[in-house]
């Protein structure tokens, strides 16, 4: 008892030594050869009690269903394709932190929502859906993002509505007020209803890029991915530098590959020149 006791104070593995006490019991002078515990070793396990292939079924919660439901029928039927452009995330990390160093506290995200909604202008056809009931082409009025933010029960997207009319301190306020009544619950159905475009950001994680599923009857989501430092070439010196990667999802029923290049390029320049999105 006392050399188990020890063990677990110090985190040792009783599995990795053979008792000198009496029928082989382990002794508190035998804890010397102990290995600590830990996952970067190979001493002897006890064996699971669960018979191989053992599982167990959950069923799917209202939400999840709606989600399973929604998305199978997007990647079913919407005909996909990609478009992916890589930015230069010098400057707008740059911005970002002369902002930070006021206590002015902005995401990747918050800029993120600014540079489409201001490029959603510029490219109407981005901002556009489509109805399976009429097959027709819809082509929303106002620039209403919708924003993905990950809940317990599953995925919800909040909208800011006439983004393009909000600037990036209300832009910033409106979306982390929805995120947390998202994570609350308490979101009403206006406020996640409808939306002319997606942003989806899975940066925070540590992943580089993805390939986001469309949310009809919108015909365009943006896929963010996180800043990564990698080695960049500039006036051809190959130097350090921090490049950011997006993604276009697009229904090619609505959108042709050129307009989805042509919105990328857009974002690209306005990411890349930051002071634009102030404005």
């Amino acid at each position: 008892p006392l050399a188990k006791k020890l063990a677990k104070d110090k985190g040792l593995d009783l599995g990795s030594i053979k008792g000198s006490g009496p029928n082989r019991r382990i002794m508190s002078r035998d804890l010397a050869k102990a290995q600590p515990l830990g996952l970067g070793h190979f001493n002897p396990r006890k064996k699971p009690t669960l018979p191989p292939g053992s599982y167990e079924e959950r069923p799917l919660s209202p939400m999840r269903k709606i989600i399973a439901q929604r998305l199978q029928e997007s990647k079913s039927f919407i005909p996909h394709f990609y478009v992916t452009q890589v930015i230069d995330a010098e400057a707008l990390l740059s911005i970002r932190e002369q902002f930070h160093s006021f206590e002015v506290k902005l995401s990747i995200n918050d800029w993120m929502v600014r540079a489409c909604a201001l490029a959603l202008r510029q490219h109407p056809m981005i901002n556009s859906g489509f109805n399976s009931a009429t097959q027709s082409i819809i082509r929303f009025q106002t620039i209403d993002i919708a924003v993905a933010v990950s809940v317990d029960s599953g995925l919800i997207t909040p909208i800011i509505r006439h983004a393009d009319y909000k600037n990036l301190g209300e832009l910033s306020s409106e979306i982390r007020w929805l995120a947390a009544r998202a994570r609350e619950g308490k979101l009403h159905s206006a406020d996640y209803k409808g939306g002319s475009f997606t942003l989806s950001n899975l940066g925070m994680y540590g992943i580089s890029t993805f390939q986001a599923i469309l949310n009809p009857p919108q015909a365009a989501i943006l896929a963010v991915g996180g800043i990564e430092e990698v080695p960049v070439v500039r006036h051809g010196t190959v130097v350090p530098g921090k490049t950011l990667t997006l993604t276009l999802s697009a229904d090619h029923r609505v959108i042709d590959g050129s307009e989805a290049a042509r919105f990328l390029q857009t974002l690209k320049k306005m990411v890349e020149n930051p002071a634009i999105l102030l404005t």
